[in-house]
């Protein structure tokens, strides 16, 4: 079954071209995401054994186990496993205001019924805001590729599609939102937004500030959970963000766990209602895949987007998402 999958992702693009003038009527702006030529391989880099460096990476590390051996309490008993640390590609992201838009399934759309169309920039509307649908997928990359085959080390599974921003009341409404986020009354002033200034330095020249999680770094701020963007003048920006509030969104709900880079803790991975931005990066893949660097939550677009955001797009968007997997090896 993955290896149908793999096929299937490599030949897409040319199934896709060959009936984009039959579908055209129907489709959206996407393309399949190749799971091999699409990705950068070197963002699952730093590569560790406890404390020890495998594999050096272009970004910063977050912290590992001191011990490259643990000992993990399973039941009344213990098994021995090696503490490994490394950068797992787990999820992609549509970005699309175009509801049902399957931006990194070749653009194909789902009858979603009424469900309202997001607007984008001052070329929709006269204020400079903006509104995005997000999808969520589930893509457990690193065990169709069996590159690593310790199953507490990996995400697993097939590809899914596990999350759809149009069938949730809350991300067209902040109101409804406070009901997951209530603390966003205790940030909606100048002073906790000044201080997202420092959280996009620190993003932009190495790993953002896990203490600030109401920031976004350079995208703004990750409140409210919607997909609401009060003063979008980038799309590309503003494609970037509502992914980094989906992903928080995820966490805050319970769907999405995380792992801890400590001697013991490793041995499990737990809930995490509050992000820890500094264990997430993101990757362009739709339109324009950027496959020679990952970048951290919050750091700006203004590095790598001006190759990779077409005045002529749709404002459609895809991202692959990497997070830190810290683990005990079998």
């Amino acid at each position: 079954m993955k290896r149908l999958i793999l096929i299937l992702c490599l030949l897409c693009p040319f199934m896709l071209a060959k009936n984009a003038v039959a579908d055209s009527g129907n489709a959206g702006d996407g393309r399949w995401v190749n799971p091999i030529s699409d990705v950068c391989w070197k963002c699952l880099f730093p590569m560790t054994l406890g404390s020890i460096k495998l594999a050096s990476g272009d970004h910063p590390d977050t912290p590992n186990p001191a011990s490259p051996i643990q000992l993990c309490p399973v039941g009344i008993l213990f098994r021995l496993g090696l503490a490994i640390g490394f950068w797992e590609p787990m999820a992609m992201t549509d970005v699309t205001r175009e509801p049902g838009v399957m931006v990194n399934m070749g653009g194909f759309k789902i009858d979603l019924g009424r469900t309202g169309t997001g607007t984008g920039g001052q070329s929709d509307r006269p204020a400079a805001g903006a509104f995005y649908h997000v999808h969520w997928y589930k893509y457990p990359l690193i065990s169709w590729l069996n590159i690593i085959t310790s199953i507490g080390c990996m995400q697993t599974g097939d590809m899914d599609i596990a999350y759809l921003s149009e069938v949730d009341p809350l991300w067209n409404d902040s109101t409804l939102s406070m009901l997951i986020n209530p603390e966003v009354a205790l940030f909606n002033n100048l002073l906790a937004q000044g201080a997202c200034a420092a959280d996009a330095v620190a993003s932009t020249s190495g790993l953002p500030l896990d203490p600030l999680f109401w920031c976004a770094g350079a995208q703004g701020s990750m409140y409210p959970f919607t997909g609401y963007i009060s003063n979008e003048f980038s799309p590309l920006e503003a494609s970037v963000l509502v992914s980094e509030r989906m992903a928080f969104k995820l966490h805050r709900e319970g769907l999405v766990m995380e792992s801890v880079g400590a001697d013991v803790a490793v041995c499990h991975e737990y809930p995490s209602p509050i992000i820890p931005k500094s264990r997430w990066r993101y990757q362009m893949v739709n339109m324009y895949p950027e496959t020679e660097d990952c970048h951290p939550f919050g750091t700006t677009t203004q590095l790598w987007g001006s190759v990779h955001n077409s005045p002529a797009t749709k404002k459609n968007f895809g991202y692959l998402l990497w997070r830190k997997r810290n683990c005990a090896f079998l």
